[in-house]
């Protein structure tokens, strides 16, 4: 065996058939185990995003086992994702700042160490996709597999299938394996979008194996009866599909794109014709549909503590301090951005507004390149955008999902920076005239 075969990559291992691998050596082969388990753990984890009922989470546990680990065996984060490092960073620092503020600290210290937690996972799925762009087929399929149980779990509670099943329900709404169904439905979202591409782009002959999840998750979405989740998936399902449009210069590929499209809006009126004949659903979604309700527009309801809440950063520039504004109000913001300015600050709120036009900006800019990372690039990119124009009426403040859309998106700007310095290094350089001797 050749001295190059012992230094392999663990990629390139991968790649290999089995019965080459039982010819090579066994650092070759450590090699390959040590990234099987590695992409399982990967997979294990974000599965477990789906099942957020308390905090800490079974995700929380296993991130921070996996993220400590994954450090010590050389978690590198590329230069191109240092502003989502240090702006995240920055952001928490706020948080600690703004607790200074608190007569009681309560469980402010556990909120906030929830809060670098989630900032430490948009950074490590930034660095892992960064380095191995293969993990971002993995982390799709795993979150499929996730949105589809939780997602079943919450129409089997809403229809009472099972003894106990409305532990799985909230308010008499499809709550899956989360405290919230405004959480739980918005969770959904990016898989929905990601079965939806894979529907108007894949081969005819798959379009039953993509159809059955996204139909259960659609499903989810619905009976989570998330005025925000609805408006979610159908816009970042406007955004994919005009995305879809624009990219291909194929006549073909866009007529296919509007069939489909047509085609899925007309199954879609259908499923709600008879899903409306279901008892209680009707009076339900009639209630749930106005885009005003009670508590928003009550004396001191939402749209009142915005006005409040605004008034109060303006008199208080550290802020108030985490989940304070809840107690005094006896509802918490319900908007990201006011969210920033009580729980972390002007420092924070300028950090997480900075960190949200860079990450829009600098992903459009790379958004329909023709890259192997891209189909996962614009399904993770219009679902943020969705979440923080969501966020503009509730808190997406510990909202597992958008640090894992953060990461994403920043893993695929971290790749587009790799690939633009090897084409650079690639090119041939410039022939330097011939130096003139001088006279003597």
């Amino acid at each position: 065996m050749s001295a190059v075969a012992h230094e392999l990559p663990a990629a390139a291992v991968n790649k290999l058939p089995p019965q080459a691998v039982n010819q090579l050596p066994p650092q070759a082969v450590n090699a390959k185990l040590a990234a099987l388990i590695a992409s399982a753990a990967v997979f294990f984890g974000v599965l477990l995003s789906g099942f957020v009922i308390d905090e800490p989470a079974p995700y929380d546990l296993f991130m921070v086992c996996l993220i400590a680990v994954w450090a010590l065996f050389g978690l590198r984060i590329s230069r191109a994702a240092v502003p989502l490092l240090v702006l995240l960073i920055v952001m928490n620092i706020g948080g600690m700042i703004s607790m200074t503020q608190m007569a009681n600290l309560a469980n402010t210290p556990l909120y906030l160490a929830v809060s670098m937690f989630l900032a430490f996972t948009a950074i490590f799925f930034a660095a892992v996709t960064s380095v191995q762009p293969r993990l971002y087929r993995l982390i799709f399929t795993a979150y499929v597999v996730s949105a589809v149980l939780t997602a079943l779990l919450g129409i089997a509670g809403y229809f009472h299938a099972f003894p106990g099943a409305e532990v799985f329900t909230k308010y008499d709404r499809a709550a899956g394996a989360f405290q919230d169904p405004n959480v739980f439905g918005p969770f959904l979202v990016l898989p929905g979008v990601y079965l939806l591409y894979l529907l108007l782009t894949g081969p005819v002959a798959r379009m039953p194996l993509v159809a059955a999840p996204l139909l259960v998750i659609t499903a989810g979405i619905f009976f989570s009866f998330s005025r925000g989740a609805w408006g979610m998936f159908a816009v970042s399902a406007v955004l994919l599909t005009g995305a879809l449009f624009l990219q291909s210069n194929s006549g073909k590929f866009r007529l296919r794109v509007v069939i489909m499209t047509v085609a899925a809006i007309a199954l879609l009126v259908i499923a709600m014709v008879v899903i409306l004949q279901l008892p209680g659903v009707a009076e339900m979604f009639s209630s749930r549909a106005h885009l005003e309700q009670s508590y928003d527009t009550a004396r001191l309801g939402r749209f009142a503590r915005y006005t409040i809440g605004f008034q109060m950063a303006m008199e208080h520039p550290f802020g108030i301090g985490p989940l304070v504004f809840g107690t005094i109000f006896g509802e918490d913001t319900h908007d990201i951005w006011l969210k920033m300015l009580m729980d972390y600050g002007w420092l924070g709120f300028i950090c997480f507004l900075t960190l949200t036009v860079w990450t829009i900006v600098a992903g459009f800019r790379i958004l329909l390149r023709d890259r192997p990372w891209q189909p996962y690039l614009l399904c993770a990119y219009v679902a943020f955008i969705g979440n923080i124009g969501l966020g503009t009426f509730i808190d997406i403040d510990h909202w597992r999902h958008v640090y894992l859309l953060l990461g994403l998106i920043w893993g695929a700007i971290a790749l587009e920076y790799r690939h633009q310095k090897a084409l650079r290094l690639a090119a041939p350089q410039a022939v330097r005239p011939a130096a003139v001797p001088l006279a003597r």
